[in-house]
């Protein structure tokens, strides 16, 4: 049998190599490039900011702009070697001087993992470094970094990237890989991705796998993420906008009978109710958004709009403070419920 040809991952495939290939980074890009041109590297750096959003990659372009070969790279993942022997070891390392570049570069992933006490033992060598030797702390969690190791560290604070123009980089990816992304597929990868570049690369390849004629519609998203379709957040939507809360609630109710990620219909229903509003409110704007939808239901949501009189700047306020407090709510849903009870009337026949 023949061996099956394996394929790399379309994060790794497309991870930047240098700097001009990182997107949305520029505030951090910019300063380290200086740094580099300036000579005015320092021996401890915090790169923060939630996941996806560059800094491993940020850290090893850092490296090779250096001219810190692989030898003289240690990437250290804290999750799995976050106790005080595995400092000791580095620590012991760190004072013997590079295979074949000028600095060791020693890059601490998950950094906010490590124990109390690896902290201690680090400190000694983050206050009196051997002059070959730079450290990059990456963490999802700055607030758990000791203020003794921040403080002898330069900051950098990843931003979450858009949706926009997550929607855009994983267009571009798709197209390389010979594929059409439609405008309103890739947003809503976008949206799912929760400002993570990799999760969106994540879905994207599932979608790419399963897509049959190299043009990928947002149903073939839909299918793939088990993301509730736009026909059903359309009519919780429209149920809102017309004050039913009966309707309402009973939509909600379908929706927890299908298993629907309580957070991901919130995150699409605020979508559409900020569309509304915005059709209503500020029509120039809202022609903008005509791209995050299907055709047909941007024309209902404009029909909508000019109909739903209990779309308001409350209503969006309700939704998302739902969709805030359903992240620790006993009943996911629950949050949802209330803002629609708060938003919508009683009707009886």
């Amino acid at each position: 049998m023949a061996k099956q040809e394996q394929h790399i991952a379309l994060y790794r495939a497309y991870r930047p190599q240098t700097f001009a290939e990182v997107r949305g980074q520029a505030h951090v890009v910019d300063v380290l490039k200086a740094a580099i041109k300036n000579n005015t590297i320092t021996h401890a750096y915090l790169f923060a900011g939630t996941r996806g959003t560059g800094k491993t990659s940020v850290a090893r372009i850092f490296a090779k702009e250096l001219g810190v070969s692989d030898k003289d790279l240690y990437e250290i993942d804290a999750a799995s070697n976050r106790g005080i022997d595995d400092v000791r070891e580095l620590r012991d390392g760190v004072h013997i001087l590079p295979f074949e570049s000028p600095y060791k570069l020693y890059l601490i992933d998950e950094a906010h993992m490590l124990t109390k006490e690896a902290w201690n033992a680090l400190l000694k060598t983050l206050e009196e470094p051997p002059p070959h030797a730079i450290f990059i702390l990456a963490t999802t969690e700055a607030h758990k970094i000791p203020d003794t190791i921040r403080s002898r560290c330069d900051a950098y604070f990843f931003k979450q990237p858009s949706r926009m123009l997550i929607a855009e980089v994983i267009s571009d990816i798709a197209k390389k890989e010979g594929y059409t992304l439609e405008q309103s597929a890739a947003d809503l990868v976008a949206i799912l991705a929760e400002g993570s570049f990799r999760d969106a690369l994540g879905i994207l390849q599932k979608v790419l796998t399963i897509s049959k004629d190299k043009k990928v519609d947002v149903e073939e998203v839909e299918r793939v993420t088990a993301a509730p379709a736009g026909r059903v957040v359309y009519a919780l939507a429209e149920s809102i906008a017309r004050g039913v809360r009966a309707d309402a609630l009973a939509h909600v109710r379908k929706a927890v009978e299908q298993d629907i990620d309580a957070r991901l219909l919130m995150k699409l229903l605020i979508q559409r109710v900020r569309a509304l509003l915005l059709m209503r409110e500020a029509p120039d704007t809202a022609k903008l958004m005509k791209s995050e939808f299907t055709d047909d239901e941007f024309t209902s949501l404009e029909k909508l709009s000019k109909e739903g009189t209990h779309i308001t700047t409350k209503t969006l306020h309700a939704l998302l403070e739902a969709y805030e407090t359903s992240a620790y709510a006993v009943l996911p849903h629950l949050p949802l419920e209330l803002a629609i009870i708060d938003v919508t009337e009683s009707k009886t026949t």
